[in-house]
């Protein structure tokens, strides 16, 4: 049986965005106020603006820490589970949708580059509001290699 050689590709960052944008099974890695990592599984996307985004509540470990320490690490992971993957680390920002219209139509952004159009987006804005919604939005600042797992090469 051929043995799967593990792979790491550089990439620039449109390379890392191209890769990103059809991933939205992600892990969030924030840091809690003891300084351990605080790890959660999220679906994710990447805005307009090169941002990976991610939905969450403001009383969310995971919103909470990214708010109060926003330096955070985002592992991205293919649907297949022994595929692709990359580390992306960056600064987040937290959005609350009740924070008005700017707020709002990030929400929107986020829901267009994930699911595509939403059959009333009134109605949709207005729930992102009434559920108390936060947006998680994160600059990469660096990232590692897309990798695969597998055998290193010397073991081809």
């Amino acid at each position: 049986m051929a043995r799967s050689i593990a792979s790491n590709t550089k990439v620039e960052r449109d390379g890392l965005l191209e890769f990103i944008r059809p991933r939205h099974r992600m892990i969030l890695i924030t840091q809690r106020a003891d300084g351990t990592p605080q790890a959660s599984p999220v679906t994710g996307g990447v805005d307009d603006a090169g941002r990976i985004v991610i939905s969450s509540y403001p009383e969310r470990a995971k919103t909470r820490n990214a708010r109060l320490r926003p330096q955070v690490s985002v592992m991205v992971l293919s649907d297949e589970w022994n595929d692709a993957w990359v580390q992306v680390d960056g600064h987040a920002e937290v959005l609350e949708a009740a924070a008005g219209p700017a707020a709002l139509d990030a929400f929107v952004e986020y829901f267009r580059n994930i699911s595509g159009e939403h059959p009333d987006w009134a109605e949709y804005r207005d729930a992102m509001v009434k559920q108390g919604k936060a947006l998680v939005r994160i600059t990469p600042d660096r990232w590692g290699p897309i990798a695969t797992g597998g055998f290193p090469a010397r073991l081809a």
